[in-house]
């Protein structure tokens, strides 16, 4: 992957990732797979057995080690790191030793596979080292105008499938859950995505399933639907859930999607910056255990949401992280009973200065569909 960034805006970065490594005493950082090397020099690293990874001291220049067959794919900037492309019969890991100098603590990249670090141990048992979570959540967890424009594009393209959708283009009776989502999938790739992250579709009882994975169930007359689904999109990702029900909606699960719709909207509404990341999944939780459906609420609110569709920073109990002015995360509770049916009602929320402003505005109640 090369990004159409300025070599600028990674010089920046880079500049930003250095002081935050002088400021948590992290002499080098080593990056390999995962969206932490993008995020500081455009290039994507494929997860092979041969090691890709970016060397950063805190003081001096970047160094991408590389094999010399995968350099045809890197937009080489100078001003940002410098290649450092490795031949097959030479050691990888010997090389960033050396590019690491007298480093003595080092943050490692969270994807990093393991058996390169097992390696690096080798030759520098006596080191510290830390995750890179320590230096890069301060940086990745922000978004600038940039990033906030590219999830608004995405989220925009994925309410477009949620429309579809809810005007029944989808059709869903005598439909397999798996055939639903490949359809729901297509969809987001029309719309603009390169890439499909996830695409749940959960039909009934499977709906009680927080992350069902769509079989060969049929979807029939007189269920809720649970549709979960998200893509990459110029690098940055989408994610939104929607329930619709086929068919007159039972008044047990009426009762309960009106408790679900409250909750959300005042979880989107508790991210005001300067309140704990913890409060948003309190104020959820609340309502849902106040109306008796809090053993039913299995996981946390939300996650961060940016380049990976899980990060930093989480509406957890616990995170008791203050939100600050480009914070990006989802909201998302849901109440679960198993055997019979689940629901879930998810938007993608950014923090600024003049509160939260939610990237999804796809109908939010639970649409009846006739097919």
């Amino acid at each position: 992957m090369n990004s159409m960034l300025s070599s600028h805006t990674y010089a920046e970065r880079l500049a930003r990732a250095r002081a935050e490594m002088k400021r948590c005493g992290v002499d080098a950082m080593i990056l390999s797979l995962g969206h932490d090397m993008p995020y500081l020099m455009g290039y994507l690293a494929m997860p092979l057995e041969r090691l890709t990874m970016l060397v950063i001291p805190q003081d001096g220049e970047a160094s991408l080690i590389i094999p010399r067959l995968e350099g045809p794919r890197v937009h080489q900037m100078n001003d940002v790191f410098t290649m450092v492309p490795w031949n097959e019969t030479e050691d990888p890991v010997a090389i960033a030793h050396t590019l690491l100098g007298s480093a003595q603590t080092i943050a490692v990249g969270d994807q990093m596979w393991s058996r390169f670090l097992v390696d690096l141990l080798v030759h520098r048992p006596n080191a510290k080292y830390v995750r890179s979570v320590t230096v890069m959540e301060a940086l990745r967890s922000r978004k600038d105008a940039a990033e906030i424009a590219a999830l608004v594009a995405a989220g925009a393209a994925a309410d477009r499938v949620a429309a579809q959708l809810h005007a029944g283009d989808i059709p869903m009776v005598g439909r397999t859950e798996a055939e639903v989502s490949a359809d729901i999938s297509a969809r987001l790739i029309a719309e603009g995505h390169q890439k499909v992250n996830f695409a749940i579709v959960a039909a009934g009882e499977n709906a009680a399933s927080p992350h069902h994975h769509a079989g060969d169930r049929v979807i029939q007359y007189g269920e809720i639907v649970l549709c979960d689904f998200g893509g990459t999109m110029n690098g940055y990702c989408s994610d939104i859930t929607r329930c619709v029900h086929i068919g007159d909606v039972p008044q047990d699960i009426a009762d309960a999607y009106a408790v679900l719709l409250r909750a959300q909207a005042a979880g989107v509404s508790a991210g005001v910056v300067g309140s704990s990341c913890e409060n948003v999944d309190a104020v959820t939780r609340a309502i849902i255990d106040e109306a008796g459906y809090g053993e039913y609420f299995v996981h946390r609110t939300g996650h961060g949401i940016g380049m990976e569709e899980h990060e930093d920073p989480y509406m957890v109990s616990g995170n008791t992280t203050p939100i600050a002015p480009g914070h990006a995360y989802s909201v998302e509770p849901g109440i679960y009973v198993p055997g019979k049916w689940g629901m879930r009602l998810e938007d993608i929320v950014v923090a600024t200065e003049n509160g939260p402003m939610a990237v999804n505005h796809a109908n939010h109640q639970l649409v009846v569909l006739n097919r």
